[in-house]
């Protein structure tokens, strides 16, 4: 595979925001993979760059990862961008930089932009320590039972979110975080970036008459560590407790879970141990 992929950051917002290298290459490549290709020739434009467009986004399948391949088997360089920031991070680049792998190409980075990055140092929250988590789950249940698992996470989190389920999700976490210090930064980089610091409570209120759109990033501080991890006779306690309530085992252990801080998959499994025997 003589052909080169670059994975190419592209600015999040502001154009103005790209790399001298990374225009370079965007002219120089063969062709672009582009995950919208109405909004890269958006960037393409301002910088009177004219290289060939392929569209490479989530629907694309595997027939389309096999031609941009085929591409590079023929000794074509590729540069891969997405809408905004860099490819790979929630998006579906990383199929098609996994699947260059394996067939022993060559892959560079184009480094740029990166939205959850942005939001973290425009957070105030602690940078030592952090993860990325992608978007915050769709369903109540499950967006309740995320953010309860974060109860014993030291670290900072930075998570997606969309506009229309903003306040939803600032409600959990109150909900299930209680008063942790949060920030919410929506289009960063853009003429309209906001950045909203302190509890979630708080945030729900002022977004909530609001009409939003954009972008945005949570950013979450890190809780205290849990100073003596649990042990198994307090997941027993708790779910005894719980299924005497009345509560089938299967909801006593995601009760649990959320009491105790601990993945669901244990306090199950536990319970599933304490009815066999």
């Amino acid at each position: 595979m003589p052909g080169t992929l670059y994975v190419v950051a592209t600015p999040i917002g502001n154009l103005e925001d790209i790399t001298l290298r990374a225009l370079r290459i965007l002219r120089e490549a063969d062709v672009i993979a582009a995950e919208d290709t109405r909004v890269t020739r958006k960037l393409l434009s301002r910088y009177d760059i004219h290289t060939p467009l392929l569209s490479y986004h989530r629907y694309s399948g595997e027939r389309r990862t096999a031609e941009i391949i085929d591409l590079l088997n023929e000794g074509k360089n590729v540069a891969l961008v997405s809408d905004a920031g860099t490819p790979g991070i929630s998006d579906p680049g990383h199929e098609l930089i996994a699947a260059c792998i394996a067939e022993g190409g060559r892959v560079e980075s184009i480094p740029g932009p990166a939205a959850v990055i942005t939001a973290l140092v425009l957070s105030g929250m602690p940078t030592a320590r952090f993860v990325f988590d992608g978007f915050v789950p769709r369903k109540n249940r499950e967006r309740q039972d995320y953010f309860a698992s974060l109860r014993g996470e030291s670290r900072t989190v930075c998570l997606y979110e969309s506009p229309t389920r903003l306040v939803k999700t600032l409600q959990t976490i109150d909900q299930q975080l209680g008063d942790r210090p949060i920030a919410v930064v929506r289009e960063a980089t853009k003429v309209f970036e906001e950045v909203f610091r302190g509890a979630a409570r708080e945030a729900a209120a002022h977004f909530g008459d609001a009409r939003i759109r954009g972008e945005i990033v949570l950013v979450i501080r890190g809780g205290e560590c849990r100073a003596e991890p649990v042990q198994n006779a307090d997941i027993e306690l708790c779910l005894r407790g719980l299924i005497e309530s009345g509560l089938s085992e299967r909801d006593a252990a995601r009760q649990c879970a959320i009491e105790l801080g601990i993945p669901r998959r244990a306090a199950y499994a536990t319970a599933i141990g304490m009815k066999s025997r």
